[in-house]
């Protein structure tokens, strides 16, 4: 009865779409086969999970195809490799999120003079041609920081950042997260700088140092979460209640700080990232969908772009660390 009753469902709406002209078809629907891709560096990082998540059903529900690609290197050359491997099969548009801004220029006005939009999200190629750019403001996740490290420290004491040179929103973050704690809490001191590149092993290395030269060292802070597990450990076996902060978070930061051997992590809104990305694509690459009181007929430019979309953050503590669990997200969404 079930599947006769499917069917009839089925051929009443075959009917209905049969009969109905060119002119009742959505707007906001795409052709068949028309496919959208998410780049990133590191193709692992549990980030991208939940950013893709969202693309894809934001896609879904257009009717589009969603395709996520990247690399596992933290090497800008092979990310750069995989964008070209992209281009080559004709993408209705393209959400990137480039390791280094500069070396994507080039590629990105090549793709989007070819016809293939480009919106970067997380991390930014601001010289490029890109119609968008979505991302929670780097600047304030490091002055949130900076004054929850300071605040739970009393306004007094010694601090180290790990960073990753070259990554536009981790040079943001590091930058805003000093320059606050100069601004705002001037007793409190910088004790170090080290480079990690997102590598746990070089972070374990570069606490344990500084703990060693800096006796009364009491916080660290980075811009990723692949540094806070090795920084983490580090932290524990000096024994001088050093507070550990980062940006993001994967299953074990969020361990960490739920056992308290973390002090916390800010978190960007991912699925946001994702799923206005997503739209933002979709929107460039139908830019007859857009009549805008300018002058995008004169100049012949695609009459959909924004600076930028700040997608928002979250401070996850011991008290709502569950809440950022992908396993526990993605069970949700399956069901």
């Amino acid at each position: 009865m079930k599947k006769a009753l499917s069917i009839a469902t089925a051929l009443v709406v075959l009917g209905v779409a049969g009969s109905a002209s060119a002119q009742d078809t959505p707007a906001f629907h795409c052709e068949p086969g028309e496919t959208y891709y998410m780049n990133v560096m590191m193709s692992g990082i549990e980030y991208w999970k939940p950013v893709y998540e969202m693309f894809e059903q934001a896609a879904h529900q257009l009717g589009c195809e969603a395709e996520f690609t990247g690399t596992p290197e933290y090497d800008v050359n092979k990310q750069l490799t995989s964008f070209e491997q992209v281009l080559v099969r004709s993408p209705a548009g393209i959400l990137l999120h480039p390791m280094n801004p500069d070396p994507f220029v080039e590629p990105i006005n090549r793709a989007t003079a070819n016809g293939t939009p480009v919106v970067t999200f997380a991390a930014d190629s601001p010289n490029s041609n890109r119609v968008a750019y979505v991302t929670s403001d780097n600047n304030r996740e490091g002055r949130a920081a900076a004054d929850a490290i300071a605040e739970a420290m009393g306004g007094k004491g010694t601090y180290a950042v790990l960073e990753n040179p070259g990554q536009d929103n981790h040079d943001r973050r590091v930058k805003a997260f000093i320059q606050r704690m100069k601004d705002k809490w001037p007793d409190m001191t910088l004790a170090g700088r080290a480079i990690t590149n997102q590598d746990p092993n070089k972070a374990y290395q570069a606490v344990s140092s500084l703990a060693q030269a800096h006796p009364d060292l009491g916080a660290v802070f980075m811009p990723e979460a692949t540094s806070a597990i090795g920084a983490s450990q580090a932290a524990l076996e000096a024994d001088q209640n050093i507070k550990v902060m980062c940006v993001d978070v994967n299953a074990k930061v969020l361990d960490l700080i739920k056992a308290g051997d973390m002090f916390g992590a800010i978190n960007p809104n991912q699925g946001i990232q994702g799923y206005m990305g997503f739209m933002a694509l979709f929107l460039a690459a139908h830019p007859g969908l857009i009549d805008p009181m300018n002058d995008y007929k004169r100049t012949g430019k695609n009459p959909f772009s924004f600076p930028l979309l700040d997608n928002g953050f979250s401070m996850v503590t011991p008290e709502n660390a569950d809440d950022f669990r992908w396993n526990e997200y993605k069970a949700r969404r399956d069901g």
